[in-house]
């Protein structure tokens, strides 16, 4: 096998295990204080983590300048050294996203994710012509799309899954019959992430999904590691109990619309003696008192706190 073969085929294989969203950490001004990642990643790789991912949603992308999604880019990937591929998310208006393809490539960073963009005017050939020039932009880095919104259909998705440097998509819609659709319309090499966690992973697995995105990785990769080996294994009995002893953390980020998703990871985080900090709004900060007593019921059942 030639390097770029296997290059394609280590990164490949990544991107089927765990995707783990790293959070962004905070000092106690509100600016970013990447060292408290440190031991987070170093604990998340040692478990096995397959595929560290800096500026994703769960790391508060959105509310991140761009010269701080830039600086996280630099900081995580050599923090991860050669340990692991990074995947880096790069998105918002085509300058900042250019830049940022740009300062992640240069970081070493081994692939991009791509944000759907959020634009309320997005159409799909606009977005082909954005995808384009956050590749030329990064040098030609393998590419992720991350799909959020499955509304541009089917025939949208294939446009954009045949350019050039696009490696697979991280499927974050529940909606398994469509990601089954998608699928079967685009090229067999393509790689189809399951982009909704742990909790929705067999259901998107079921469908021709392999690997997924986790949150819980920051705080319990061991229990990430052990659903995917379940899932990769078929057994799916094992998996879903797996998942059903760690849904309260799943169900206390999703609540108030999402907004205590990233919420959720940093006051685990907090009461497990690895502080990253708040988060910025307009996420929820902090929880509640009846949330923050699920929290904790949740990480002494399971051991964590």
């Amino acid at each position: 096998m030639d390097q770029s073969a296997k290059g394609r085929h280590d990164l490949d294989a990544a991107l089927t295990g765990i995707s783990g969203i790293l959070v962004t950490p905070y000092d106690d001004a509100g600016e970013i204080a990447p060292d408290r990642l440190q031991p987070i990643i170093d604990r998340a790789l040692g478990a096995g983590m397959h595929i560290p991912v800096v500026n994703g949603n769960t790391g508060e992308f959105y509310a991140l300048t761009t010269d701080e999604a830039c600086t996280m880019a630099r900081e995580v990937a050599a923090m991860v050294g050669p340990r692991a591929p990074l995947l880096a998310g790069v998105g918002r208006g085509p300058r900042d996203a250019c830049r940022l393809a740009r300062a992640s490539a240069d970081a070493g960073a081994a692939a991009l994710m791509i944000h759907q963009p959020p634009d309320p005017f997005v159409s799909p050939r606009g977005t082909v012509d954005y995808i384009r020039a956050i590749s030329d932009a990064s040098g030609g880095l393998p590419m992720m799309l991350y799909l959020r919104n499955d509304a541009i259909g089917t025939a949208a998705i294939a446009d954009l899954c045949a350019l050039p440097g696009v490696r697979g998509v991280k499927w974050a819609t529940p909606n398994p019959l469509k990601l089954a659709e998608a699928k079967a319309a685009c090229d067999p090499a393509i790689v189809w992430v399951g982009g909704l966690a742990e909790v929705w992973a067999p259901a998107l697995y079921a469908v021709g999904a392999r690997g997924f995105t986790s949150g819980l990785i920051n705080i319990w990769p061991e229990r990430s590691m052990a659903i995917h080996a379940a899932l990769e294994a078929g057994d799916y009995p094992r998996a879903n109990a797996l998942i059903a002893e760690m849904r309260a953390f799943e169900d206390i980020r999703a609540e108030e619309l999402n907004g205590t998703n990233v919420t959720g990871v940093k006051a685990a985080l907090q009461a497990t003696g690895m502080d990253c900090g708040p988060t910025r709004p307009p996420s929820a900060w902090p929880l509640t008192d009846d949330q923050s007593a699920r929290m904790m019921a949740f990480l002494r059942k399971a051991g964590l706190a």
